[in-house]
């Protein structure tokens, strides 16, 4: 497992490559949900979401001869956007997979970034192509099964814990866990007594299926929200859940949509349901909890348009 001195050093690593999000206390939230809500918009990242972070200190770890040969990613959207824009901000050439469920503006912007961008049909197959395209040389940047990204990721709890007030529970998203997993991390050496919550969608419930097995099992993805469909978490992953985190709570796509309404209309920011879901599982957070809870939302991105939340909107009838 990684430590906190390990997201320390990353944090020292991409200083200046990425942004030092805002933590707010949300008076909007906190009159939504009847608690005192902080929330850290790393929906405001470079990029448009924490993904930025994973890839800057991963393709800046880089060798000469990996810089030269490049690196591929696969992604669900934000990860590919991170790798996309970031290695060419670096200097470094790219080659992002998604699935064709993936948000058409992901793609529109790795392209515009100079990425060689491949769709496929699924996620299972993007995994299958990227390792193909690993044994030719490119370098894997890996969106959450490399313990460099992972710490890189944990900066976000490094710099919520330095900012935020009193925090009894922080919610995170869990698509294959690197965010949590980093956060968790600093959370729990900076803020021990910190109960932390991982949210997934009940059709990519990779983390709640490994914790129930023991470890790390492949899960058939059904779910709207690419950016969280991971095919299974990985060991790395599940270890830290694992160690650190409280419970895993499920949301329904529907109850993901609506959160992204939700946000935009109590804390007037503009999400993705993959940060829109910490809204309905914060509700069952607090029915365990008891109102004297003070809660952190790491709204871990906003890469979803106008157009693609009132279609999933319309959908489910939520409208």
């Amino acid at each position: 497992m990684i430590t906190v001195a390990d997201v320390e050093a990353a944090a020292k690593q991409i200083n200046g490559h990425v942004l030092r999000t805002p933590t707010v206390p949300s008076p909007g939230l906190s009159a939504f949900l009847g608690v005192r809500v902080t929330a850290k918009l790393e929906l405001l990242q470079r990029t448009g979401s924490f993904k930025a972070r994973g890839a800057t200190a991963k393709l800046l770890a880089l060798s000469e001869a990996e810089r030269a040969a490049g690196v591929v990613a696969v992604s669900g959207g934000n990860h590919g956007i991170g790798v996309a824009v970031m290695a060419g901000v670096l200097g470094v050439e790219a080659t992002v997979v998604m699935s064709r469920s993936a948000p058409g503006r992901a793609v529109d912007i790795a392209e515009a970034s100079g990425a060689n961008v491949t769709l496929v049909d699924t996620m299972d197959g993007a995994f299958a192509l990227v390792e193909e395209l690993r044994a030719k040389g490119l370098t894997l940047v890996h969106p959450f099964d490399d313990p460099v990204v992972i710490a890189a990721q944990g900066t976000v709890g490094l710099e919520f814990a330095q900012d935020a007030g009193e925090l009894t529970d922080v919610l995170v998203s869990i698509g294959g866990g690197g965010l949590i997993a980093g956060v968790a991390t600093a959370l729990r050496a900076r803020r021990p007594g910190v109960r932390i919550w991982g949210v997934e969608t009940d059709g990519a419930r990779a983390m709640s299926a490994a914790l129930e097995a023991g470890g790390p099992v492949p899960v058939e993805l059904s779910s709207i929200v690419s950016t969280l469909s991971a095919p299974s978490v990985s060991p790395i992953t599940y270890e830290h859940v694992s160690a650190l985190v409280t419970d895993v709570l499920t949301v329904t796509d529907a109850e993901a949509v609506r959160g992204t309404l939700d946000l935009a209309d109590h804390a007037k920011v503009w999400a993705e349901p993959a940060a829109g879901c910490l809204l309905p599982a914060a509700r069952r957070v607090l029915e365990r909890v008891g109102e004297d809870a003070r809660l952190g939302l790491v709204l871990c991105g906003g890469n979803a348009t106008t157009a693609d939340v009132t279609a999933w909107a319309e959908r489910f009838g939520l409208r």
